[in-house]
């Protein structure tokens, strides 16, 4: 299990580092990262801090985007598997 972890979380970095370098990274303030959330072709953008990584329940939801997208999308961001809604009770949560 800790070896997965660390893996998601040099996965995310490795997303962060290029993040920074996109065209989109003027959107995505330092400290924070962009998510791909929603059903389908619907998706909706979220701009969340880097300290949900660390967090048990946001750590799901990477192993299961791993599992079902890998960390490389074409928009620049992560695709979350999960639906808008439960991910914004997610966040208000973590926040």
């Amino acid at each position: 299990m800790a070896i997965r972890i660390s893996r998601v979380l040099q996965s995310s970095k490795q997303l962060l580092k290029s993040l920074s370098h996109s065209s989109n990274s003027v959107d995505v303030p330092k400290g924070y990262l962009a998510v791909y959330v929603g059903e389908r072709m619907q998706k909706r953008r979220f701009v969340v801090p880097v300290t949900y990584l660390s967090h048990p329940c946001f750590q799901k939801l990477l192993r299961k985007a791993e599992e079902e997208f890998g960390f490389d999308h074409p928009m620049g961001g992560l695709t979350i598997p999960c639906t808008e809604q439960i991910f914004i009770d997610l966040a208000s949560r973590l926040s």
